[in-house]
C-alpha cells in the first residue's frame, strides 16, 4: 500500500485528491496548522476506522517549521507527497507579502532539502499556478511560455516552481510541477471571486443579501473543476519521468461571464444587484489567462471533464443548499 503525504489537506484541493487517493487505496497523511478551532470541515466525511489501513491521519505540522516538516517525513517516510499547502488567495499576498513568501516560496524550499537528505526521498508534487504568467507574452499558455508574475503570491510560486526544477536536475529526485489554470468547486473558500459570487446569489436569491460588491469584471479566466485536476497531480507522480505540466481546459471566461451564468441560472439580472468596489482590485491585474494541456492530455493522458457552465452551475446548488439551510434557521430563530 502507498502512502502520501498532503500539504493543505484541508483545503479545496487537499480535500478532493485525498478523497480520490482513497480510493485508490492509499494511506494519508495530511498535514494541519494548530490552531485553536479545527478547520477539518473540508475533509470531516473521509474518517474512517483509524485502525484500518487506509484511515485519513492527520498531524500537526507547519511550512513555515523545516525542523518540523523533517521530523514529519522521517517519520512517515511516504511514497509521494503533494505540497498543496499555501497563501493562496493572490489580493490577499499584497497585504501579507513576507508571509505569502515564507509559507509559499521557502516552505516550498524546506520540504526540498527535508526530501533531498531522506535515504528514500519520495516523489514530490509541487502545486503550481497560472498566476505565475501574470501578464502573458503568448496565448495559450504552454509549460514553454516565460513567467511575468504580477504579485507576491506569484513571486513565490514561481520561485518554488524553479527550485523544483532545480532539486529534480540537480539530485535527479522525482520531482514535478503542475502549472493549474484556476480550479473551483462548491469546496472553494468564500473569498474567491467564483464563490463569492454563487454564494451571495443564492443568498439574494433568498431575500438574505441585497448587494454582492466585485472588482474587476473584465478579468477573464481558464476555470476548470477541482476535482479534475486532483487526477493530473497524481498521474503526474505515475510517469517513468519526472517533467511540469500545465493543466487547464483551454477554454476562458470573464468575471461578467460567471455572473450571467451564476444569476442567469437562477433568473435574475445580475446588473441589479452587483456593485463596483475598487478595494477589489489588484495593485497589478492580470487580465488573461488561457492553458494548453496538450501535453497533459498526451503524455498523462488527463483531460477535464466538467465545463465551464457546469461548474457554475454545481456551485450554485451546493450555496442553494447552504442558503435554504440558513434561512430557516434565521425563520426559526425569529419565531
Amino acid at each position: 500500500m502507498k502512502k502520501a503525504l498532503i500539504t493543505g489537506i484541508t483545503g479545496q484541493d487537499g480535500s478532493y485528491l485525498a478523497e480520490f487517493l482513497l480510493e485508490k487505496k492509499y494511506e494519508i497523511w495530511g498535514i494541519i496548522r494548530r490552531s485553536s478551532s479545527f478547520h477539518t470541515g473540508r475533509i470531516d466525511h473521509l474518517y474512517r476506522d483509524p485502525h484500518e489501513p487506509t484511515a485519513l491521519k492527520l498531524v500537526y505540522g507547519d511550512l513555515t517549521d523545516g525542523s518540523d516538516l523533517a521530523t514529519i517525513l522521517n517519520h512517515i517516510k511516504p511514497d509521494e507527497v503533494y505540497n498543496l499547502g499555501a497563501q493562496s488567495h493572490v489580493r490577499v499576498s499584497f497585504d501579507t507579502p513576507i508571509y505569502t513568501v515564507n509559507v509559499d516560496a521557502l516552505g516550498t524550499l524546506r520540504l526540498l532539502e527535508v526530501i533531498r537528505s531522506m535515504e528514500k526521498p519520495p516523489r514530490f508534487y509541487q502545486a503550481s499556478s497560472s498566476e505565475m504568467y501574470g501578464k502573458v507574452v503568448e496565448t495559450p499558455q504552454t509549460e514553454q511560455t516565460p513567467f511575468c508574475p504580477r504579485s507576491p503570491y506569484a513571486c513565490a510560486k514561481a520561485y518554488s516552481f524553479w527550485q523544483t526544477v532545480n532539486y529534480r536536475q540537480a539530485y535527479d529526485l522525482f520531482m514535478c510541477n503542475g502549472i493549474l489554470f484556476n480550479h473551483e468547486s462548491p469546496r472553494r473558500g468564500e473569498t474567491f471571486v467564483t464563490r463569492k459570487i454563487t454564494q451571495a446569489a443564492t443568498r439574494i436569491k433568498l431575500g438574505l443579501q441585497e448587494k454582492l460588491y466585485l472588482g474587476n469584471l473584465d478579468a477573464k479566466r481558464d476555470w476548470g473543476f477541482a476535482g479534475d485536476y486532483v487526477e493530473a497531480m497524481w498521474l503526474m507522480l505515475q510517469q517513468d519521468k519526472a517533467d511540469d505540466y500545465v493543466i487547464a481546459t483551454g477554454r476562458t471566461h470573464s468575471v461578467r461571464q460567471f455572473l450571467d451564468e451564476v444569476f442567469g441560472y437562477l433568473e435574475m439580472a445580475w446588473e441589479d444587484y452587483v456593485e463596483i468596489d475598487s478595494r477589489y482590485y489588484r495593485p497589478t491585474e492580470v487580465d488573461f489567462l488561457c492553458g494548453d494541456a496538450s501535453k497533459a492530455r498526451d503524455v498523462l493522458g488527463w483531460e477535464p471533464r466538467v465545463t465551464f457552465e457546469e461548474l457554475a452551475r454545481m456551485m450554485t446548488d451546493a450555496d442553494m443548499r447552504l442558503a435554504r439551510h440558513e434561512k430557516i434557521l434565521a425563520e426559526h430563530e425569529g419565531s
